[in-house]
């Protein structure tokens, strides 16, 4: 089993929904969608493309996917994580669009999301007691050998190459695409998403993701809400 700590928005918001329909699974009930064309793309083309960010499920990460080392129990993560966001504080981020993340597409902050980084660095901080070490396997999957000094650092001791101040916020919204293909996929996607993106996303929750067994998708466990319990029932 393998946790992961992420940022998504609530079930019922336009932008997890839209998510969901074009993704084709919502990642908090599991629940699959009939596959549909969007934008001029086919039913098949898009499941194709989209299979990777499927199974991960809509979000941003903080904490990538880890195991719990042997001291380690998900009650206490859980109760650390609770303990944790309501020491934080909501945040807005600015606006987000549709780009190109590595060889595919998701969604990033317009200007540089001071708060969102400094969340992320804080998680990595807080919570990497709870991480068993990277195997020889899984350190070889992020393929050392291309990465950069900074990034080969932090793989060995984050266990993710792109951490603290190599993060990049984003929320992916397909795989790999091939260059004659980057274009329409974009066209279609600003056009989908653009509903959901005229209103400013709030960084209002964390949550925790778990992947039951090696392979399985991703599913939402628990959203761990930002701020005092007190400052929310008075709100």
């Amino acid at each position: 089993m393998r946790y992961s700590i992420v940022f998504t928005p609530p079930p019922r918001h336009q932008l997890a929904e839209a998510a969901a329909l074009w993704l084709g699974r919502d990642a908090f009930a599991g629940h699959l969608y009939e596959p549909h064309g969007i934008g001029g793309l086919g039913i098949h083309e898009i499941a194709f493309h989209t299979a990777l960010p499927r199974r991960a499920g809509f979000h941003a990460m903080l904490q990538a996917p880890f195991r719990l080392k042997e001291d380690a129990n998900p009650a206490s993560l859980l109760k650390h994580m609770m303990t944790f966001a309501g020491g934080r504080q909501p945040f807005l981020l600015p606006p987000l669009e549709v780009a190109r993340v590595g060889q595919g597409l998701g969604l990033i902050a317009s200007t540089y999301p001071y708060e969102m980084h400094e969340l992320a660095a804080a998680v990595i901080h807080e919570f990497d007691a709870y991480r068993a070490p990277l195997s020889d396997v899984e350190i070889e999957r992020r393929n050392p050998d291309i990465l950069n000094a900074a990034e080969f650092a932090n793989l060995h001791r984050w266990g993710h190459p792109h951490v603290m101040d190599e993060y990049r916020f984003h929320m992916m919204l397909t795989g790999a695409l091939n260059v004659s293909e980057l274009e329409r996929f974009e066209r279609a996607l600003n056009r989908f998403f653009a509903p959901a993106l005229e209103t400013p996303l709030e960084v209002a929750n964390l949550a925790l993701m778990i992947e039951e067994e090696q392979g399985a998708p991703f599913h939402v466990h628990s959203l761990h809400p930002l701020g005092p319990v007190s400052q929310k029932k008075r709100a």
